[in-house]
């Protein structure tokens, strides 16, 4: 499988003197999940932020879809669709006028728009908000906005920091749905999540942020290993804590 992400030995942060980002290198290829997991403070949101062209690498490179920022701008944001943890949406612009500027912007041709729309806005329960202001919404629906934005871009490559939150039983199990479907069809997803078992159930890999660094990444037994030979047939959650306790709860 190729690698839609690669980051090369990614040092950054805010400020030169003060790395966060401590030499971090991984991929996601396509047709995965990679789950990025970590306590507050390790990384990841500077982590994501980096990927998503916020801040610069201080040292490293990073590459979607085998383009860089800086000398293939217009491509490189292109190849990857974002959900936040909280949802920003246009106070004034309606669920559909919202789809609709996404399309334009992904250069998603009508007919795939429309049937893209058509079927998101059922999936996620949203058709009887569609000509609803998103200043009307609530924050499940305004989220439920976010990530049918995301997928109706159908780009390579999906950036998902906390999906779940405010989000009802029925949309998680429908982006959890969604997301299959699309790794199925070859996109890559790295997301971000604290609820491991979930992580756990749906991702192919791991990566295990703490400190700046990667503690551990790979597969399921690969992050046992990397939290000691005694995690063997443990869950996630079990050997995540041992990683970031070092064996103290």
């Amino acid at each position: 499988m190729d690698a839609i992400l690669q980051v090369n030995q990614l040092t950054g942060g805010y400020s030169p003197r003060r790395p966060v980002l401590h030499n971090i290198s991984f991929q996601v290829k396509a047709g995965e999940m990679v789950g990025l997991i970590g306590l507050n403070g390790a990384g990841k949101s500077t982590t994501i932020k980096h990927i998503l062209g916020l801040m610069k690498p201080q040292i490293g490179e990073i590459k979607v879809d085998g383009a860089t920022l800086e000398e293939e701008t217009e491509q490189y944001r292109a190849s990857f669709a974002y959900v936040p943890e909280s949802p920003v949406l246009f106070d004034e612009l309606t669920v559909e006028e919202h789809l609709r500027l996404t399309g334009m912007a992904y250069s998603v041709n009508d007919d795939q728009y429309g049937a893209r729309a058509e079927e998101l806005l059922e999936q996620f329960q949203m058709l009887p908000k569609r000509k609803a202001f998103a200043s009307h919404l609530s924050k499940g629906m305004k989220q439920k906005v976010m990530i049918m934005n995301a997928l109706l871009a159908d780009p390579p490559l999906y950036i998902i920091d906390e999906p779940f939150l405010g989000l009802d039983p029925l949309g998680i199990r429908s982006l959890l749905d969604r997301l299959v479907e699309v790794k199925r069809k070859g996109a890559a997803i790295l997301m971000s999540s604290h609820i491991l078992s979930t992580v756990e159930a749906y991702c192919d890999r791991f990566i295990v942020m703490h400190h700046g660094q990667i503690a551990a990444q790979g597969t399921l037994d690969d992050v046992r290993q990397a939290a000691g030979t005694e995690m063997r047939g443990g869950s996630l959650e079990d050997a995540f804590y041992k990683l970031v306790t070092g064996g103290h709860r």
